[in-house]
């Protein structure tokens, strides 16, 4: 595992006040990207401004996991390098750990977009668990198959909320309903906004979701192959590293 000094470039996301340490929070993010026309775009949802948590910036759909992930029935299974990846350097590692993980990215990336990511090959799912009504309503089961694991990142120690976010990304055509009236002046995201790469880089975007950006567009454009390393952005020594997961 290799690791990099990151500190720089995350240095203004600093605050100036401390607070008391405390374990970061398992939560994970949807990278949507669609490639129908000849530039790469991805989905990034303006936050709304009146939330104190990031207001008006524009990042990925995601959230923290939630107890009722673990008991969501799906179609298809993660692929074996991002269920190993997924276990890597986690107290306690679990397939179905690794498993609420990505259900927590879609399950998110319908409530604050309405996109449904999912399938109807296995026809409608018979009941579904608190917070996934909208996947019984629209007779589709989440799709597991339609994520990959592409990056980590952990908030530094010290700062009012931290969280342990995996990055995964689909493609637009995992979508298999989209809801409506999901997102507007009273919602979570206020707008949704399709955006090339060099478009997303120069938006108003958070540190991290800037890095997570340059590391998705070197993906795709290496491949997107399944063997590549997946980034790991994490304070060592209150140092920000980058290091890699292989």
């Amino acid at each position: 595992m290799t690791a990099t000094d990151v500190s720089a470039r995350f240095a203004a996301a600093r605050p100036d006040i401390l607070h008391p340490n405390r374990r970061p929070v398992d939560a994970a993010t949807l990278i949507l990207v669609d490639r129908a026309g000849r530039t790469p775009r991805v989905l990034l949802g303006r936050r709304n401004p009146a939330l104190k948590f990031m207001p008006g910036r524009l990042v990925f759909p995601g959230g923290r996991v939630d107890p009722q992930d673990r008991g969501v029935p799906v179609y298809g299974t993660l692929d074996a390098l991002s269920e190993r990846r997924l276990q890597a350097r986690m107290v306690r590692p679990s397939l179905a750990r690794a498993r609420a993980l990505a259900l927590a990215a879609i399950r998110e990336t319908c409530e604050e977009t309405g996109l449904v990511i999912g399938t109807r090959e296995a026809g409608p799912p018979e009941a579904m668990p608190t917070g996934w009504e909208a996947f019984a309503q629209a007779g589709v089961f989440p799709d597991l198959e339609a994520l990959s694991f592409v990056a980590r990142a952990i908030t530094p120690p010290r700062l009012s909320r931290r969280f342990d976010t995996r990055f995964f990304m689909a493609d637009t055509s995992r979508v298999a309903h989209r809801a409506a009236e999901v997102v507007g002046p009273d919602s979570e995201f206020v707008e949704l906004a399709w955006l090339s790469f060099a478009e997303a880089k120069k938006a108003e975007v958070p540190a991290i979701t800037l890095a997570i950006l340059e590391e998705v567009e070197a993906r795709l454009a290496a491949g997107n192959k399944p063997w590549l390393p997946v980034p790991l952005y994490a304070s060592r020594h209150g140092r920000m590293m980058r290091e890699t997961l292989e």
